[in-house]
């Protein structure tokens, strides 16, 4: 008997409870460590958005979409939510057409399997709503270069796009203007709903002190009755960082040669076995949890603990005196075990074209209707009106 299979029957319990909640929301719901807690009554906008660039991994699940999943349950009935497939973001890297046009399906597929609910929010395709890019050139005209130079995150994403291990070995001389001004397309699509709350990553937290820094800029040079624009907060969410499984020394990444690095949302149970079975560990009796000299195994215990939703070092005092293939054997499970459902619900989804179709125009009708009030006041501020 595995040592998972020990404390299953209370892992089963507390996620029967979980699923059950969620359902009550007309949703399907997992476990997982991050911890996003009920919204207080004042009414809030939250926005966020995600790139169709791919079938999430496990990282992006438990990182960030399972944390959409339980703002929507734990809103306020006032409160908008709004998730967006940001497509135009999408292009600041190179794509294929045909690829791009499959993955904005399947990327809305998944956000329904995980359990978002079109009735409750705004889930909708980016580039369906023109106002973001009016709004972009906007604030592209009121953003000095400098603010933009000291962003990290265009940097990375072309070392990522050059397969290149360290941001030193990128030339500067490929960044695209679009990539550069990638920032500023965010704050668009933040702004144009008047979203208060952002939730984000602590590695997204500069591009929300930017997107503060243009709507300040935008309300101080076109003064009116009172500011346009509110300043975003952010919500950091405490999410498990979750490595390559063949480099523990990098994040797990869509975008990474080795597929075996990496478990897919659409993962089957033979194919998760077989990637966690060639993770990367050492050679070191016992299990600890050591991020720095023992990267591999405490990736797989940040993984095991954020499925059972368990403390990481809980978990790694159980393997103590065990070896990697009993911790393996208990990952392969316990992810198996919180894909399952979502997996199934995708299977059944992406099949559906027209009813894909439906939500999308839904939720594109319902994004113009809230966004066309601020893209009026904004033209009006500028004297385009």
């Amino acid at each position: 008997m595995s040592l998972l299979a020990s404390v299953r029957p209370c892992y089963r319990a507390v996620r029967a409870s979980l699923q059950a909640c969620l359902q009550t929301h007309g949703s399907y719901g997992a476990r997982s460590n991050s911890t996003v807690h009920a919204l207080p009554t004042s009414t809030k906008v939250i926005f966020s958005g995600i790139q169709p660039t791919g079938i999430p991994h496990l990282g992006n699940y438990l990182g960030a979409l399972l944390n959409w999943v339980k703002l929507q349950r734990d809103a306020h009935p006032d409160d908008k939510l709004l998730f967006s497939i940001v497509g135009w973001h999408a292009l600041t890297l190179p794509q294929d057409p045909k690829m791009l046009s499959a993955s904005r399906r399947e990327m809305l597929a998944v956000l329904l399997a995980i359990g978002l609910n079109p009735e409750r929010s705004v889930i909708f395709y980016q580039e369906d709503n023109p106002h973001h890019t009016q709004l972009a050139w906007v604030f592209n005209c009121i953003t000095p270069m400098g603010k933009l130079k000291r962003m990290t995150t265009w940097k990375s994403r072309l070392a990522t796009s050059r397969n290149a291990k360290d941001e030193s070995e990128v030339d500067e001389s490929h960044l695209n203007a679009g990539l550069f001004t990638y920032p500023v397309l965010q704050a668009a699509d933040i702004l144009l709903y008047k979203a208060t709350h952002v939730p984000v990553g602590e590695d997204q937290q500069q591009h929300i002190e930017l997107c503060r820094d243009i709507a300040e800029t935008f309300n101080r040079t076109y003064k009116g009755s009172s500011p346009l624009f509110p300043l975003p907060e952010c919500m950091i969410t405490p999410t498990p960082r979750v490595l390559s499984l063949k480099d523990p020394s990098s994040k797990m990444s869509k975008s990474a040669p080795d597929e075996k690095s990496r478990i897919l949302l659409t993962d089957t149970a033979e194919q998760i076995k077989a990637k966690v079975r060639g993770a990367v560990t050492d050679p070191t009796v016992g299990v600890t949890y050591d991020p720095q000299s023992r990267p591999g195994a405490a990736n797989l215990l940040t993984i095991l603990a954020a499925c059972t939703g368990e403390d990481v070092m809980q978990v790694a005092a159980r393997y103590h005196d065990k070896g990697h293939g009993f911790l393996k054997a208990d990952v392969t499970e316990a992810v198996e075990d919180m894909l399952r459902g979502p997996r199934a619900e995708f299977e059944r989804l992406k099949g559906e074209t027209a009813y894909l179709a439906s939500v999308a125009a839904a939720g594109a009708e319902k994004a113009r209707a809230l966004s066309e009030p601020t893209l009026r006041e904004v033209r009006s501020s500028l004297g385009l009106i």
